[in-house]
C-alpha cells in the first residue's frame, strides 16, 4: 500500500472577467487558458499543475460564475463550476479589487460558504502599491483578509501561494508522475468532439452545447480506463482561415494547433451525418504535418439510418478523400450512445505503441536495399545507391538514409520507400519521415610518417 496522497486540488472561482484565467496561466507557468478582456471566454474546466517551493497542487480554471442567469450556455458553465468546487480541497475566490464586492460576488460567496471548503479570497488587479487600502469593502464577503495580487504582473502571487498551501491538506510525500498517453481530439466545430470526450471519460468534463464553437480552450482531462492512464485534450473546432474573423476565435485555433504538439495521438472526429468535407481534409493535414499518430473517428453513426450507408462505403470514401492518411485506422462511434468506444481505445493504444516502435539499423538497411533492388532508379544517369539507414527518432518514426544523391530523390520514389518500410515494420496510424543524407566515403588513409 502506498502511503502517498494525491496533490491537493485548487479551484479558481469568480464572476466573469475578474482575471481567473490570467491567474491560472500565472500559476501553471504557461498560456494554457485563453485570456481576453471580455466576459465568458472560459467555459470548460481546465486542469493544470502548480509548483511552489517543492509543493505541488492541481489547479482548475473555471468559467465566469453567474448563479442568476437562466441562459442555457451559462447554466452549463455553472454546472462545470459546481463540479470543480466539489472536487476542490481549497477554493480560490477571485474578485476584481478595483470594483469592490459586487452583488454577484456576494451571491457567489453565499454558495461557496455552503460548499464547506476552505476559501482564499483573491483580490486581483492590484497592479501597484498603495491600492491595498481600497480592499476594506471585500471583508464583508466573509472570508477574512483578502490577498492582494496582480495575476497579469505576478505581484503578490508567491504570498498568495503561501496562504493557499497553509489551507491545503498536508500530503505525506510527493506524488509520483504518471506517464499518460496524450490524446488531442480535433475536428470541425459541432461534430461532437466534446460529447465524445465526455463519453470517453465517462463524465461531463467538457461543456456540450448545440451552438458551434462552445469549446474555446484546449482542455486537459487526465483519466484512467482499464488501468491505462490517458490525458484528453479537447480542442476548439478549427474553421477555414477565411471564416475565422474574431480575434478570440483565431486564438482558439492557434491553441488547437498547439495541442497537437503536446499529444501522442490525434483523434480526427468526422460527422457521419454530414460526410467528409474539405475542411475535414484540411484538419487531417494539420495532424500529419505535426507528425502525430492519428485515429479517424466517424462520430454520430447513430444518426445514419440503418442500411442506408454501409461502413465499408464510408471507409472507401475516407480513403479516397484522405489518401495521405491511408495508414490511420477508422472507428465508428456514437458519443450519445457510447458505441464504438472500446474499438476507439484499442486503436489509440495500438497507434501510440506503433509511433514509439524502434527497428534495428541492419533490418532497416536490408529492407530498403531490397526495395532499391526491386525497383532501381537512376538520377541524371547515375543509379541511386543506399549506403546505410538508421532510425533516428520516434513519434513520428524518422529514418536517416545515406545515399549518393540525397537532394535529388523524387517524391514519388520517396513514397515508394515509405510504403516499403510500412509494409515491413507496420507503424500503423503513424506518419513516417525520411531524411536523405550524403553517403560517407571511405576513410582517408593516414600518410605514413617519414623515417
Amino acid at each position: 500500500m502506498n502511503a502517498t496522497q494525491p496533490r491537493p486540488t485548487l479551484a479558481i472561482v469568480g464572476r466573469p472577467n475578474v482575471g481567473k484565467s490570467s491567474l491560472f496561466n500565472r500559476l501553471v507557468g504557461r498560456r494554457q487558458a485563453l485570456v481576453r478582456d471580455v466576459p465568458g471566454v472560459t467555459r470548460d474546466r481546465l486542469y493544470g499543475r502548480v509548483e511552489f517551493e517543492r509543493w505541488q497542487a492541481t489547479v482548475i480554471d473555471t468559467g465566469g460564475f453567474d448563479p442568476t442567469s437562466v441562459e442555457p450556455l451559462v447554466e452549463g458553465v455553472r454546472r462545470q463550476v459546481l463540479v470543480a468546487v466539489d472536487e476542490a480541497d481549497v477554493i480560490l475566490f477571485v474578485v476584481d479589487a478595483r470594483e469592490g464586492a459586487t452583488a454577484l460576488d456576494t451571491e457567489i460567496a453565499q454558495i461557496l460558504r455552503r460548499a464547506g471548503r476552505p476559501v482564499a479570497l483573491i483580490a486581483n488587479k492590484v497592479d501597484a502599491g498603495g491600492q491595498e487600502a481600497a480592499l476594506g469593502d471585500l471583508y464583508r464577503l466573509g472570508f477574512g483578509e483578502p490577498l492582494a495580487v496582480s495575476a497579469e504582473h505576478g505581484r503578490g502571487v508567491a504570498e498568495m501561494l503561501e496562504r493557499v498551501r497553509e489551507l491545503s491538506p498536508k500530503s505525506e510525500a510527493a506524488e509520483r508522475p504518471v506517464a499518460r498517453t496524450g490524446i488531442a481530439v480535433i475536428g470541425r466545430p459541432n461534430v461532437g468532439k466534446s460529447s465524445l470526450v465526455n463519453a470517453m471519460v465517462g463524465d461531463e468534463r467538457v461543456l456540450v452545447h448545440t451552438e458551434p464553437g462552445t469549446t474555446r480552450d484546449a482542455v486537459d482531462t487526465p483519466f484512467t480506463r482499464d488501468d491505462r492512464p490517458y490525458v484528453l485534450i479537447d480542442t476548439a473546432g478549427i474553421r477555414r482561415k477565411g471564416r475565422v474573423n474574431e480575434p478570440l476565435e483565431k486564438l482558439a485555433v492557434v491553441m488547437a494547433l498547439k495541442s497537437l504538439e503536446r499529444c501522442q495521438v490525434a483523434v480526427l472526429v468526422i460527422d457521419a451525418s454530414e460526410g467528409l468535407t474539405a475542411q475535414d481534409a484540411h484538419i487531417a493535414g494539420y495532424a500529419k504535418e505535426a507528425g502525430r499518430a492519428t485515429v479517424i473517428a466517424v462520430n454520430k453513426w447513430d444518426l445514419v439510418p440503418s442500411g442506408m450507408v454501409r461502413k465499408a462505403e464510408v471507409v472507401d470514401q475516407v480513403r479516397d478523400r484522405l489518401p495521405f492518411l491511408d495508414y490511420a485506422p477508422i472507428c465508428f462511434t456514437s458519443a450519445v450512445q457510447g458505441d464504438g468506444l472500446a474499438d476507439l481505445f484499442t486503436a489509440i493504444d495500438d497507434v501510440a505503441a506503433e509511433a514509439r516502435h524502434r527497428v534495428p539499423a541492419q533490418e532497416i538497411t536490408a529492407t530498403l536495399q531490397e526495395a532499391l533492388a526491386r525497383r532501381p532508379v537512376s538520377i541524371a544517369g547515375v543509379p541511386l545507391t543506399l549506403q546505410s539507414a538508421t532510425q533516428v527518432s520516434v513519434e513520428p518514426p524518422t529514418f536517416a538514409l545515406r545515399v549518393n544523391r540525397p537532394g535529388e530523390v523524387h517524391f514519388s520514389y520517396e513514397r515508394y520507400l515509405l510504403k516499403s518500410l510500412r509494409h515491413a515494420f507496420g507503424f500503423a496510424g503513424s506518419p513516417i519521415r525520411l531524411s536523405f543524407r550524403k553517403a560517407v566515403g571511405p576513410k582517408a588513409r593516414r600518410p605514413r610518417a617519414r623515417r
